[in-house]
């Protein structure tokens, strides 16, 4: 027996020596490959880029993973307890490795000859997800036990904790558990039910095979299971283990819908984002807050598409989607026919004397009345449309897929997808922070952006530059002008250009403001011809053009630049600011994963705009801002600021009293502006502002095209505009600019635009530069011609018309 017993000790010494060798033996071959636990102290989770508006509203986020980090204080205790019971119920207890689950896995490795369950405690799981390949291998199993081991003796419980339900993948893109609560059921993980943390606590395991979305049958199991485990491991009671497994699977996919629905913004911000850090933008956890007002960026896109909405029921109804189709396909279509913007894809059910009965992709049928179908006369072309359709079956049949709107009310109206595209782009003038764009009628429809991107002809709201440009030469507002035919030809030209004015009709000699407010064209042209070209595109690329754009022909008088709606905003503020040259910008702070302020903007403002920015700015910003690197700077005058006054005095009248004077509906003596459009009304703009934004309104189509008879800037793009402005400036007081020192108030003659005599009939007050005042009349001589009023011979013209 002795001996026995002799020979058992030293078998099992033997044994616990060998295996203590070769698990040293392991340890030393295996650790000088190991990476550092150390490492897990300062690791940096992917975190997506998050765009904000300047107040807080989600814009977007981009990155392939979904995650938001939690800290261990935040992490509810039932969840816990739920993680532990479903994945590690020692946890507390070991010491990175489970003997018992690796004596189990090893069994089934035995008994297969494959490995199977791998034993893996929570923290060996931690070493794997941040250290090791998933591959099924004793070398990395190894490898795992050797780092359990290490973190568990240089990291707390609550560290490897935090660190593995940060990084956990549990489906549908969403890594760490408030990632997959807000996936699942659309709010914290504080927030959610004890039966809802144990669906989550039961993913880690198999993030496809228990998914509540795609399995939800296997997921009630999984789910029901842990409660089972929770409630025998003591951590729940009966009453909470019963109520809990009663619940039912309220899972569904919550996609992260953004507070603001701005796509063009966001991806104007994430290209800047990757352009500074290049891919890291998206997974560096950077915020971004742009200089965008959630409000006014909702108004802009509400006017866009009420105004594109507008005018393309003017020319009435295209024809539907596609026609005759039958029942069997209807479900199939829809599901296939993505819904553009707020335009719903619907199939006719039912057509009856007092409108539709239309189905719709969710499966609901729904009434479509008749009084929203009225405006639908069949489309022929842009200048002309059918009859006046006198019930809905003159327009639409069963098994058409149509276009349907929610209403305010909850009802339907009868709509389709404009074909002409409109931009806007809202500026502050003292800044240059842009506080709304819209690219498109629909982001979904197609990602051009056409606020930057659509290089078009502004036609006559680039007349603004013209006019300034004479004023700083010595013309005055008052100076007469020879609005009257004229020919012209230039070397290279292959005809004679006969330009005229957008109806036909001649006015004579008018002063340079009715030139402007009336928009007639021989005026600017006659201007442009006296001050010359080199001196016209020198002055007018201050205003930030490039001269590329800028043709060095005559025609340039009416607009031909080719330039997109965000270079005509910006250009235009230095109208609005009193001669300063700002600079647009979206972005206005960077922050980093910690919340840390990386890049605050520091645009060089005007004088104006840097009081205001002064006042504004919190404490960190002012923190910031005194740094030796971003000095308060301030914006380049690159005009008169006695220019600025008059020219906002000119197109103030373009509101009174000429072509944008729809824009008196806003009640305002503030606004000034200018309409614009191309030849045969390809292009439709309108530009205008107070001193507290300045917005610009294209429309016309991608490919050009007439927008059809009488369409116009005033028809198309103003009505965008004002409906824009009514909310922009609703509540704010007239914000009109001061007169500035130098100036001087005279009494006109209209006929010479000379200072009146007394009595003079049809007399009228001008403003002018102290050096620039008229004579008097009794200095007038008979002879006398204002610049750019004499006549060219028949021979110089230019092959094209343009208005």
């Amino acid at each position: 027996m002795m001996h026995l017993l002799k020979f058992l000790f030293a078998t099992i010494t033997a044994v616990v020596c060998g295996l203590a060798l070769s698990l040293s033996g392991a340890f030393l071959y295996l650790s000088p490959n190991l990476p550092s636990v150390e490492s897990l102290r300062s690791i940096e989770l992917q975190i997506p880029l998050r765009v904000y508006s300047n107040d807080a509203k989600l814009i977007a986020e981009f990155g392939e993973m979904r995650r938001s980090p939690i800290l261990f204080n935040d992490i509810p205790k039932n969840f816990i307890h739920a993680l532990l019971a479903a994945e590690d119920d020692n946890f507390a207890n070991h010491y990175g490795v489970d003997p018992g689950s690796l004596v189990r896995a090893a069994a089934q490795i035995l008994k297969t000859g494959r490995i199977q369950t791998g034993g893996s405690t929570i923290t060996m799981q931690v070493a794997k997800n941040f250290f090791l390949s998933s591959e099924r291998s004793f070398s990395r199993k190894a490898n795992e036990i050797l780092l359990a081991l290490q973190i568990e003796r240089e990291l707390t419980k609550d560290e490897i904790l935090e660190l593995y339900i940060n990084k956990i993948y549990l489906g549908h893109r969403a890594y760490g558990i408030e990632a997959a609560s807000q996936v699942y059921y659309g709010k914290s993980i504080a927030e959610i039910s004890l039966a809802e943390m144990a669906m989550i606590a039961g993913l880690p395991k198999a993030p496809s095979r228990f998914n509540p979305i795609v399995n939800p049958e296997r997921s009630m199991e999984r789910r029901n299971w842990i409660l089972g485990r929770m409630f025998k491991l003591g951590r729940i009671s009966e009453e909470a283990y019963q109520e809990a497994i009663a619940e039912p699977l309220t899972a569904r996919l919550h996609v992260n819908a953004p507070d603001l629905n701005a796509p063009y913004i966001a991806e104007m911000a994430r290209a800047e984002m990757v352009g500074r850090f290049g891919g890291q933008a998206y997974t560096d956890g950077y915020s971004v807050t742009t200089t965008v007002r959630s409000d006014l960026q909702t108004q802009a896109h509400q006017a866009v598409q009420a105004g594109l909405i507008s005018y393309d029921q003017r020319h009435g109804y295209h024809k539907p989607e596609q026609s005759a189709l039958a029942q069997s396909q209807w479900s199939e279509t829809l599901s296939n026919t993505r819904t553009i913007s707020n335009f719903l894809p619907a199939i006719v059910t039912q057509v009856s004397t007092d409108g539709l009965t239309v189905l719709l992709d969710s499966g609901e049928q729904e009434s479509v009345a008749w009084q929203t179908m009225r405006w639908a006369r069949p489309f022929i072309n842009s200048r002309s449309m059918g009859p006046v359709p006198r019930k809905p079956a003159d327009i639409v049949k069963v098994g058409d897929l149509i276009r349907v709107q929610r209403q305010e009310d909850n009802s339907l109206s009868f709509t389709q997808i404009p074909k002409a595209q409109a931009a806007l782009v809202s500026i502050d003038s003292n800044s240059g922070a842009i506080r709304a764009l819209i690219g498109g009628l629909s982001f979904e429809q197609s990602n051009y952006n056409r606020a930057i991107q659509a290089k078009r002809q502004p036609g006559s709201s680039f007349k603004p530059f013209i006019y300034s440009a004479a004023l700083d030469a010595g013309y005055t507002a008052a100076t007469i002008v020879n609005d009257a035919p004229l020919e012209i030809f230039e070397p290279g030209m292959k005809a004679v250009w006969r330009p005229k004015n957008d109806n036909n009709t001649f006015l004579g000699p008018i002063r340079v403001r009715e030139g402007l407010y009336r928009s007639r064209n021989l005026v600017s042209i006659r201007i442009l011809q006296d001050i010359g070209m080199q001196y016209a595109r020198d002055y007018i690329s201050q205003f930030g053009f490039s001269l590329d754009d800028l043709p060095r022909n005559l025609s340039l008088a009416l607009g031909t630049a080719t330039l997109t709606p965000l270079e005509i905003t910006t250009g235009w503020t230095v109208f609005a600011n009193g001669g300063y040259k700002v600079e647009p910008h979206l972005i206005e702070r960077i922050e980093n994963r910690d919340g840390q302020t990386i890049f605050l903007a520091n645009p060089a403002r005007t004088p104006a705009g840097n009081a205001k920015h002064t006042n504004n700015l919190t404490t960190e910003q002012l923190l910031v801002d005194s740094e030796p690197e971003a000095p308060v700077e301030e914006a380049p005058r690159i005009i008169d600021e006695r220019t600025a006054y008059i020219m906002t005095s000119m197109l103030q009248d373009v509101i009174k009293r000429g072509t944008g004077r729809r824009a008196l509906s806003l009640k305002r003596s503030d606004l000034a502006g200018k309409t614009g459009t191309t030849n045969e009304s390809k292009d439709s703009w309108f530009a205008g502002y107070n001193s507290d934004f300045v917005t610009t309104v294209w429309a016309g189509f991608d490919q050009p095209e007439s927008l059809g008879r009488n369409e116009y800037g005033g028809t198309v793009a103003l009505p965008i505009w004002i409906d824009y402005m009514s909310y922009a400036l609703k509540d704010k007081p007239i914000h009109s600019m001061k007169e500035p020192a130098g100036m001087m108030t005279l009494r006109i003659d209209p006929v010479s635009g000379r200072i009146a005599r007394p009595g003079t009939p049809d007399a009228y007050f001008e403003i002018f530069k102290s050096e620039d005042a008229p004579p008097t009349m009794d200095e007038f001589e008979n002879s006398w011609e204002a610049p750019g009023s004499s006549y060219l011979e028949p021979s110089e013209t230019a092959p094209i018309d343009l208005f």
